[in-house]
C-alpha cells in the first residue's frame, strides 16, 4: 500500500476541519444589496412512522435559510445558514447578524420572514396563494442555487447527520462565494485553516455519539 494513503477516519477528520475553517470565514461576510431569501431543508427522506408529519414538520429534516445577494440580476454572494425552525424567533438573529444595513430582502410569503422587516430591512414578500415554491423571477436565483445545493450534498453524501449539516452547507457556501477566483482558493483556505484552534475528533463526534 502506498505511504501516501491514509485511513478513512483520518481523511474524514481532515475534511471536517477544513469545512470548519470555511464556516468560520463565511460568518465574517454579511450579505448586502438586494437579497433573495427562501426556506429549505436537508433530509426527511426516511420512512415515516404512524403519526409522523410530512412537509415542514417532517422528522429528520434540517432547516436552513438560502440567501442570495444579487446585482444587475446576477448572484454575487450566498449564505446557507442552519436555523432551528422557521419562526420569527429563529430568523431574527440571522437578520440582525448576517445582513448589512440597508439591505433589501425579497422572500416567499412564509410568516417567519416578517422578522426581516422587524429588524429594519425593506422586505417584499412574494405570495403565491398555494403550498408550492414560488417560481417568480424575484426568487429565481434562490431556487436555482437550492437545487444545486441538494444535488451536491445529498447526491454525494447520500446521508447526512444533523450534527454535520452546518459544515457541509458551509463548504458549498464557501466555494460558491469564491468561484470567480479559483486559483487563490486553496491558498486562502490553507491560511484560514492555520488560524483555527485545535479541533480533535471528539469536537465533531462526541463520545456518546461515536459508533
Amino acid at each position: 500500500m502506498s505511504d501516501s494513503l491514509v485511513k478513512y477516519d483520518t481523511a474524514w477528520l481532515l475534511k471536517q476541519k477544513l469545512l470548519g475553517a470555511m464556516q468560520t470565514r463565511n460568518h465574517q461576510h454579511p450579505l448586502s444589496g438586494l437579497v433573495q431569501v427562501d426556506d429549505a431543508y436537508l433530509g426527511g427522506e426516511a420512512t415515516l412512522g404512524a403519526g409522523d408529519k410530512t412537509g415542514h414538520g417532517a422528522p429528520n429534516k434540517r432547516s436552513f435559510v438560502v440567501a442570495v445577494a444579487t446585482r444587475d440580476g446576477r448572484p454575487t454572494a450566498l449564505h446557507l445558514r442552519r436555523v432551528e425552525a422557521f419562526s420569527k424567533a429563529a430568523i431574527r438573529p440571522y437578520a440582525d447578524q448576517h445582513l448589512a444595513p440597508g439591505s433589501r430582502v425579497v422572500s416567499d410569503g412564509l410568516a417567519c420572514f416578517t422578522a426581516f422587516a422587524e429588524a429594519g430591512f425593506e422586505h417584499t414578500p412574494i405570495r403565491t396563494g398555494s403550498s408550492k415554491r414560488p417560481t417568480t423571477p424575484q426568487l429565481a436565483w434562490a431556487n436555482t442555487i437550492l437545487g444545486n445545493v441538494k444535488a451536491a450534498i445529498t447526491g454525494t453524501c447520500r446521508a447526512l447527520r444533523p450534527r454535520h449539516a452546518d459544515r457541509y452547507l458551509a463548504g458549498f457556501e464557501y466555494r460558491f462565494n469564491r468561484r470567480t477566483n479559483l486559483p487563490s482558493m486553496i491558498h486562502r483556505l490553507a491560511t484560514a485553516a492555520l488560524s483555527q484552534p485545535p479541533t480533535p475528533y471528539r469536537h465533531f463526534v462526541p463520545a456518546d455519539k461515536a459508533g
